[in-house]
């Protein structure tokens, strides 16, 4: 009997459940749009309007730029001497008088001229100038071969240019044997050219 009893509350919860769960959520719908409206006001306040003040002036300061000055142009390279002419020597044909040969044993042996030094040092000196300046041209052509012109500023195309410039001007004074100038302008070159690959 105990059992049935306890499936009998088993039941009537079954069915009371629902119920309940309905009425709560009338409840909540019914308090949802209840507090949807709004409260209005039955009457406009009388009063006098409301004095708006008059906006501020507004004044445009004017900044004055300063324009920098324009870059100053690379110096120009100094001018190189053209080399002098070479002395132009005509030689006559001198026919030797007829002299009695002279014993060979009386005749001191001619000693072998050595180049004076300072030329050989010129010469060895521009040597490894020439070295050195060629390795600054290639090392600018190797940097100027990885850039990319078309990727450049404006300012990176100039100091592409620039650098290009540098190099043929190199060149030109190594043709003229000029070390001092070439080394200056591949040294320039290679700068301007490290700096674009940056």
């Amino acid at each position: 009997m105990q059992n049935a009893k306890c499936n009998m509350q088993k039941l009537n919860l079954r069915t009371r459940l629902p119920f309940a769960f309905c009425i709560l959520h009338f409840a909540f719908a019914l308090a949802v749009t209840g507090c949807g409206t709004k409260a209005r006001a039955e009457t406009v306040p009388d009063g006098p309007p409301l004095a708006v003040p008059a906006p501020p002036a507004h004044e445009i300061a004017i900044e004055q730029v300063v324009e920098a000055p324009p870059p100053e142009p690379p110096p120009l390279p100094e001018p190189v001497p053209p080399p002098a002419p070479k002395p132009t020597v005509t030689r006559t044909p001198v026919r030797p008088e007829r002299e009695p040969p002279a014993p060979v044993a009386a005749q001191p042996a001619p000693a072998p001229q050595a180049p004076p030094a300072e030329t050989t040092a010129v010469r060895g000196a521009s040597v490894a100038d020439e070295r050195r300046v060629r390795e600054q041209l290639t090392k600018a052509a190797t940097d100027l071969n990885r850039v990319d012109y078309k990727k450049l500023s404006p300012e990176g195309r100039s100091q592409y240019d620039q650098s290009k410039r540098f190099s043929d001007e190199a060149q030109q004074a190594i043709k003229l044997r000029n070390f001092l100038l070439a080394q200056t302008l591949a040294d320039k070159a290679a700068t301007l050219a490290a700096e674009l690959v940056r």
